[in-house]
């Protein structure tokens, strides 16, 4: 992954926001809002780093706007849900390699560190696929419509995409 390090005041933002951001009391991760300096951020941001948080809640705002549907399917996870889903994928896929391509332990995942979103639907990842960069969001990899991370500079250009986890 290619992480986006910017200018003295980038970080002055992102050290303001860290103390900032914090999740509203809801049971559900999934739907818990988070709120920066006062402003609500998109449902599903909870926990999530402040920039991932911000940049998507400005891509969630401009796809309504445009009547698009986009929501975050996953964001944030936590090491233990992480672990299960590793061993999950295990079972599922017969080796730990081959799960790799799907899912990573938690000492390896974004989700782990809140610097990844998986979003749906379909056609709400294919409008963040096309418009995302203006926020920094960028697919990650080749196999995953729905994984976006932070991985560029607005405006400029995504990286080439992975294959699949097991590329990272």
């Amino acid at each position: 992954m290619i992480r986006v390090r910017v200018t003295a005041a980038a970080a002055a933002l992102a050290i303001a926001a860290s103390a900032a951001v914090a999740p509203a009391a809801h049971a559900d991760p999934a739907t818990a809002r988070a709120n920066f300096l006062g402003v609500s951020l998109a449902p599903g941001t909870a926990g999530l780093t402040p920039q991932l948080a911000i940049a998507y809640t400005l891509a969630h705002r401009e796809a309504r706007a445009s009547g698009v549907a986009l929501s975050v399917t996953s964001g944030k996870r936590s090491r233990a849900e992480q672990a299960a889903l590793w061993r999950q994928g295990i079972a599922d896929y017969g080796s730990p390699a081959a799960a790799r391509r799907w899912v990573l332990p938690p000492d390896e995942s974004t989700h782990v560190t809140g610097e990844a979103v998986d979003v749906g639907p379909r056609s709400g990842a294919r409008w963040l696929q096309a418009n995302g960069i203006r926020w920094g969001l960028c697919r990650v990899y080749d196999n995953e419509w729905w994984h976006f991370e932070l991985a560029a500079l607005p405006g400029t250009a995504c990286p080439p995409r992975l294959p699949d986890a097991a590329s990272r």
